[in-house]
């Protein structure tokens, strides 16, 4: 099973890149996937998405599925 994993905004920085590939013989939820592929712990408030949409980390990824995370969005 391959999942690609992109990180946007200040966690691109944070994590420093902006995306990986993991491949994994089990289903992961998308905290697993944050924490085999991030360098730093998952900060409580981010924002998790599978294929464009939003889900929260303990969602179970699936073959072929593109995770996103994100900081959360402020603005006016």
């Amino acid at each position: 099973m391959t999942i690609t994993v992109k990180f946007f905004a200040s966690l691109r920085e944070r994590v420093g890149k902006g995306e990986a590939s993991l491949t994994s013989a089990r289903s992961v939820s998308l905290y697993d996937i944050w924490q085999q592929t991030a360098n730093i712990p998952m900060p409580d408030n981010t924002l998790c998405a599978v294929n464009m949409e939003y889900v929260d980390r303990n969602h179970v990824a699936q073959d072929g599925d593109e995770v996103a995370f994100f900081p959360p969005v402020t603005g006016g």
